[in-house]
């Protein structure tokens, strides 16, 4: 409440439910434009938030205004996003409930900006460590990567979602951000192959060509120029001043990093950037011959040609925005810690064009619907405090759209079934028999017509190819030219989906209006306002929260801001709080038919009731603080506050007693059945020795003693968790590796197995790593290659050959085909050995530092091994050849012998 009387006739009131008239439009905007001409852009209608974007910076979101609005009571100041934040945080942790907030508006009202400062502020205020605050910077960045891929210039706003998100913020016991999960909704998938002049293409491609790397643009093919590419410029507006493009690719690129995108997942991404390509698609393919393995090619006319490719175009997109987001959910996504949740719902609002196409369709009946949950879950909010209170409900008359919903979603008469049934049944389905069954069906609907179905005067209006519903909003016309799919039923499922979700979770709202067109400060354009205030169904809302009485506080916050009205509660008073407030209101006296008392709670029922009691604490408050300062008045006023901060010392040591001796009888009952007397010491040991083990977590797969001793209640828990974090170990390490690495890594599990239990020094040998020596046919002589690749080449290798005479090296590939082995030098074969030629090997080993072998009957040859930092073969002065490297190789290379 913004003070006395003078201040409220110049700012207006702070919540629009303590408006006398409150059923009048007028007055309704009247307020609303007071608030805004002041700079004061929100404004409640209860616990709903209205927001006007200001088109300016105000400076209201910093960190010192966080503070402000952290843990006070919602109504004591004025209105702010931070103050509905704080407020569905708090009550989600006191009531261990679940909880969303619906951001809604048209584009350009601010709902984008709106869902990052809740973001924000439940960065700041949550409880923060390191394992947190990498969690928190996951959610905040998640955002300019689903907006490069989602968002887009439109005539309306710079920056403007063409998705609907729902995002769950999950929380532990201790109120921390602990992950996130996001849903995506009605993606604008017509963008990516056409846009109106002075729109654009979604962010993601100007960031690429503007800002991405000249190694990446040569890697795809693509210039650093958008007039290059049709699907870009179609707006004629590939430049916008109020747009960084290369400096987004950069925000993206390390967001992608921080959420912990591989180096895979990234370059898959950036493959899908070549259907920029895409031109006319020639053929299509309707059938395939399996008897005489055989195509049939059906050359495409130039517009289906056209469709054709637009339609590959949008596929493409839309699959690789569902992948990118379950990415996004993959790498925020906490399911072992979660208590609680708060979603954050981001929808595009009701909004009419001169041509509204199937996908506005579906964005307009998603508003319905959300229309329909909103009167039905406010509605419910507010006849259940009622009788929380014992106060008698009082029906309130609002337009239940309700007739809307089942002309469009009723399973065999609605719009969608119809639209089914006409995909599927036989017969050649186009958008005009689809029209003529809608006109079949719904003659005579009073939400529906066509220019069929229309009067006289309503039918020069509309095109043979339309038809147009009574939205609770106001009338849309739809076009049904070019836009017969089959995807409605899968739209009606998923947004079925999505209520379920809302409908297990308390409601909080945020309404978002834009002040005029152009986007311009300080302009307040009351017809747009007006129209914005119908169809987001403020009134209707208003008129509801209202429901009799305009103001209900709990007994203890007002007599707590009101008690010093009345000399019988001021400056304490001694009994209950309701006894109190009744004390009070019969000092001031209040009329029966003013006010109700519930159970817990005071109601009155007129706003220029509490005006007063208003404006007669702020005359109060200046009395108290009048006159002289005499001895006698400094000494009551020390006493006072000495007497408030004594019995503030006294509750802080009787909780501190209460703790210990709580603390103490829980230790000495720690090796107990869970009760009463141990379940809290219980509870610390638990979260003590969580809080230990994430700062002291093994780093490695192989690191088997870093993991901390258990407390005897979390062993099984202990046994649980270390099985997680080795598979979130493996997981990490695993999509972290090449495709190289990987075939590597099949090659030495292949190994192990062979070798295991039959090597002296495998336990040594198995923690390096594998080496693949192996040479690729591209690295073999052609003439050679052309020789014995009939034979099928299994395996090549390059080898060393020493000759027997002097030992010198000579370097050889070794080739095994299907039939033999190969030595080759460069483009000679210098030796094949046939494998059924084959008698064995022997090697016979006289000592640990020496191989002996036969050279030829009745000669040997010696080879002898010496530990060294540094490798060398060489002939030493006893015509032995002497192997020099390291232990492990030296082992492992007389092991393999």
């Amino acid at each position: 409440m913004e003070g006395s009387l003078t201040a409220r006739d110049r700012v207006g009131i702070q919540d629009f439910v303590l408006l006398d008239a409150y059923t009048s439009e007028t007055a309704f905007m009247d307020n609303l434009r007071k608030r805004f001409n002041e700079n004061l852009i929100y404004t409640y209608i209860g616990t709903l938030l209205v927001s006007v974007n200001p088109y300016k910076e105000l400076g209201i979101y910093t960190k010192k205004q966080m503070d402000i609005y952290m843990g006070v009571n919602f109504f004591e100041l004025p209105p702010h996003i931070f103050a509905l934040a704080d407020n569905v945080y708090r009550t989600m942790i006191s009531e261990t409930s679940n909880h969303f907030i619906l951001i809604s508006g048209e584009s350009g009202a601010g709902k984008t900006e709106a869902s990052k400062k809740v973001l924000q502020f439940y960065a700041v205020c949550c409880p923060s460590t390191r394992l947190l605050d990498n969690v928190r910077d996951r959610l905040l960045l998640s955002n300019p990567v689903l907006e490069a891929f989602g968002n887009a210039k439109t005539l309306k706003n710079d920056n403007s979602s063409r998705f609907g998100k729902y995002m769950d913020i999950q929380f532990d016991h201790q109120g921390a951000a602990v992950g996130g999960h996001v849903l995506s909704y009605l993606l604008e998938k017509s963008r990516v192959v056409h846009q109106n002049h002075g729109e654009r293409n979604f962010h993601i491609f100007y960031q690429l060509v503007e800002g991405g790397e000249d190694e990446l643009l040569r890697w795809l093919g693509l210039e650093r120029n958008c007039q290059n590419y049709r699907f870009l410029i179609q707006g004629e507006c590939a430049k916008v001043s109020s747009i960084n493009d290369k400096s987004d690719w950069k925000t993206v690129q390390k967001a992608l990093i921080i959420i912990e995108f591989s180096e895979k997942d990234i370059e898959r991404w950036n493959t899908f950037f070549c259907f920029l390509f895409l031109h006319f698609l020639c053929f299509r393919n309707p059938c395939l011959c399996s008897i005489y393995h055989f195509q049939v090619l059906s050359p495409f006319t130039a517009e289906h040609a056209k469709y054709a490719r637009d339609a590959l175009a949008k596929a493409i997109y839309g699959r690789t925005f569902s992948w990118l987001v379950c990415m996004v959910t993959w790498n925020l996504q906490n399911l072992l810690f979660i208590k609680t949740v708060i979603g954050l719902l981001d929808i595009y609002g009701f909004e009419v064009f001169d041509m509204n196409s199937f996908e506005q369709f579906c964005i307009n009946f998603c508003n319905e619907k959300l229309q329909q949950l909103f009167i039905q879950l406010t509605l419910k909010s507010e006849q259940e405090e009622y009788e929380m209170e014992g106060i008698e409900w009082e029906p309130v008359p609002y337009f239940n759209n309700k007739i809307i919903c089942d002309l469009v979603e009723e399973k065999h008469r609605g719009i969608i079934s119809i639209l089914d049934e006409e995909c599927l049944r036989p017969g050649e389905a186009t958008d005009f028999t689809f029209l003529e069954k809608l006109e079949e069906k719904m003659c005579g609907h009073p939400h529906f017509v066509t220019h069929k179905l229309a009067d006289q005067k309503t039918r020069k209006t509309l095109e043979r190819g339309e038809f147009r519903l009574l939205h609770y909003a106001g009338e849309v016309t739809y076009s049904v030219a070019g836009k017969l799919f089959n995807v409605a039923t899968q739209f009606k499922s998923s947004l079925a989906g999505l209520t379920e979700i809302l409908m297990t979770k308390e409601p909080w709202y945020v309404r978002c209006l834009k002040p005029n067109h152009c986007k311009q400060p300080d302009r307040f354009d009351d017809v747009m306002v007006r129209h914005q205030v119908k169809y987001l169904g403020l009134m209707e809302h208003l008129r509801v929260r209202r429901a009799g009485f305009a103001y209900r506080r709990r007994y203890e916050v007002f007599l707590k801001r009101y008690k010093a009205l009345c000399p019988d509660t001021w400056p304490h008073w001694k009994g209950t709080p309701a006894e109190g407030v009744q004390r009070l209101i019969k000092h001031l006296g209040y009329k029966p038919d003013e006010y109700k008392m519930g159970r817990t709670k005071i109601f009155i029922r007129h706003p220029r009731t509490l005006f007063a009691i208003e404006d007669a604490f702020e005359i109060c408050k200046h009395e108290l603080g009048k006159g002289p300062v005499t001895s006698d008045k400094r000494g009551l006023i020390e006493t006072c506050w000495r007497g408030l901060q004594a019995r503030k010392e006294r509750e802080r040591r009787a909780w501190a007693v209460k703790v210990i001796k709580k603390f103490i009888k829980g230790f000495m009952n720690r090796n107990q059945p869970v009760s009463m007397d141990n379940s809290e010491y219980l509870a610390f040991v638990r979260q003590s020795y969580l809080t230990r083990l994430k700062d002291n977590l093994p780093k490695s797969v192989l690191d088997k003693t870093t993991w901390l001793t258990p407390p005897p209640i979390m062993q099984e828990a202990s046994v649980f968790l270390r099985k997680l974090h080795t598979r979130l170990l493996l997981r990490k390490y695993v999509r972290g590796i090449s495709s190289q690495q990987k075939v590597q890594l099949q090659i030495k599990a292949l190994t192990s197995d062979i070798f295991r239990g039959r090597k002296e020094n495998y336990p040594q040998s198995i923690c390096q790593p594998f080496a693949d020596t192996r040479i690729s046919e591209k690295d073999i002589n052609i003439k050679v290659l052309q020789q014995i690749c009939p034979e099928g080449i299994k395996y090549s290798v390059p080898v060393i050959k020493y000759d027997r005479n002097g030992f010198r090296p000579r370097f050889r590939q070794l080739i095994f085909t299907q039939a033999a082995a190969y030595l080759v030098e460069e483009a000679k074969i210098k030796q094949r050995v046939n494998y059924s030629s084959l008698k064995g090997a022997q090697c016979p080993i006289n000592s640990k530092s020496m191989i002996v072998f036969d050279i030829q009957p009745g000669k040997e040859g010696f080879v002898d091994f010496k530990s060294s930092s540094e490798a060398m073969v060489y002939r030493t002065k006893n015509g032995h050849l002497m192997v020099v490297g390291p232990h492990n190789a030296i082992v492992n290379s007389r092991d393999k012998s």
